[in-house]
């Protein structure tokens, strides 16, 4: 079994941010993951939660949540929930995270596995993340756990505060993150490294 102080020092190399690897040591990730793979919990790769879903690799949430680069009054959405592991990084780095899961299922288990973290600045949601949540923007940080077109960002980046940050996988045609940034000239995108992510489900 691997240990948080073994994974921070495999993400050093790769995460400059020194908040977001104190954010990632000091969210017990053995509270996110199923209890058959629990002595997995501080391995730096992808686990399987159930509804066809993962908790993401460690390095991925650190290298978003650098990207987004979120302040401590910020206010971040998050799109799938998943586990609840990626709010609770943000959590660890923002004012206020709002998560959104389409599964009810995941989002219920989310929320024990946060109150187990003893992380409190996170309102879970049920909907379509596709959508976001207009009556709770503007968003300083967009956060999205799942891979999709560049279109199908359109609504949620409506949703970005000036000077705001969103940052997702897109597929073009392979999944690269893209960061894109609300500035006084319109929006700025940027496409990074290759990743991979289950696929961004819009409802009808």
């Amino acid at each position: 079994m691997h240990d948080v102080d073994s994974l921070i020092d495999q993400l050093r190399p790769y995460v400059a941010d020194e908040r977001v690897l104190d954010a990632i040591a000091s969210v017990p990730r053995e509270c996110f993951v199923p209890a058959p793979l629990r002595d997995r919990a501080y391995d730096n790769r992808a686990l399987g939660i159930g509804c066809g879903q993962t908790i993401s690799q460690p390095l991925v949430v650190a290298r978003m949540s650098e990207l987004l680069a979120p302040g401590p009054d910020d206010h971040v959405l998050d799109v799938g929930t998943g586990s609840g592991y990626h709010a609770a990084v943000l959590a660890r780095l923002a004012g206020h995270v709002w998560s959104i899961e389409r599964h009810a299922r995941l989002s219920r288990r989310a929320a024990r596995n946060l109150a187990a973290a003893g992380v409190e600045n996170v309102t879970l949601v049920v909907g379509d993340g596709t959508r976001g949540l207009p009556h709770s923007a503007p968003f300083d940080a967009i956060n999205v756990a799942a891979a999709g077109s560049l279109e199908a960002l359109a609504e949620l980046e409506t949703q970005l505060a000036p000077g705001g940050r969103l940052i997702a996988p897109v597929t073009e045609p392979l999944q690269r993150l893209s960061l894109t940034r609300r500035t006084a000239a319109g929006l700025q995108r940027e496409l990074l490294e290759e990743v991979r992510f289950v696929p961004l489900v819009r409802d009808e």
